[in-house]
């Protein structure tokens, strides 16, 4: 479990093809491999992955061919840079929202367009997940909780304050990205109880 409060940006060192899947071994700047076992979860881009090997100042995550095809990780090369969050402890503050780390889709970036001193941000949703995404609701991007500014037709803006530009990798995003996108898990629950009911 996350909270979508991104903690570090790391780097990609080097990505391997295996078995459909790929093996990408990750760089950090500020996070502390210390606290994090062989096995912990490491929300990377918002994606929940697993540390399989790390040193003190990098980590290797395996990812499958189904993640590849569900995110866009199958995006990574040497260099590009990627949100990081540990996950969450007993006791940590939940500054965010309740963030599993299983990505819902791809959103594709239609607009960035700078408004006083932040940035507003239009995507296009899939389709399938339209009924999920309300104003003033919650959603993440990229691993980085948000709330929604505006719901029109298929498309959502997020505004986004100059903390979060400079401290995620938002600010290297531009027209035409896709970002991985995860719904509020309350929608998601809200929708399948009335969706149930007699």
């Amino acid at each position: 479990m996350f909270t979508g409060l991104v903690r570090d940006i790391g780097s990609i060192v080097e990505i391997h093809k295996e078995n459909g899947g790929q093996r990408a071994v990750i760089a950090v700047d500020a996070l502390d491999l210390d606290a994090e076992k062989i096995g912990a979860s490491i929300a990377c881009s918002g994606c929940c992955l697993t540390v399989t090997d790390k040193t003190a100042q990098q980590f290797t995550v395996e990812i499958s061919a189904e993640t590849l095809d569900k995110t866009n990780l199958g995006d990574w090369r040497a260099g590009t840079r990627i949100n990081l969050e540990p996950s969450l402890r007993m006791g940590d503050e939940l500054g965010g929202h309740l963030v599993s780390g299983h990505i819902d889709g791809l959103a594709q970036i239609l607009d960035i367009a700078p408004v006083d001193i932040s940035y507003k941000i239009t995507l296009k949703s899939p389709h399938n997940l339209l009924k999920y995404i309300a104003e003033k609701g919650s959603i993440t991007l990229d691993g980085i909780s948000l709330t929604i500014n505006a719901v029109e037709g298929d498309c959502f803006s997020v505004n986004i304050i100059p903390h979060t530009w400079q401290r995620t990798t938002l600010r290297d995003r531009k027209t035409g990205d896709n970002v991985n996108i995860e719904i509020d898990m309350l929608a998601r629950y809200v929708e399948r109880m009335l969706g149930t009911r007699p």
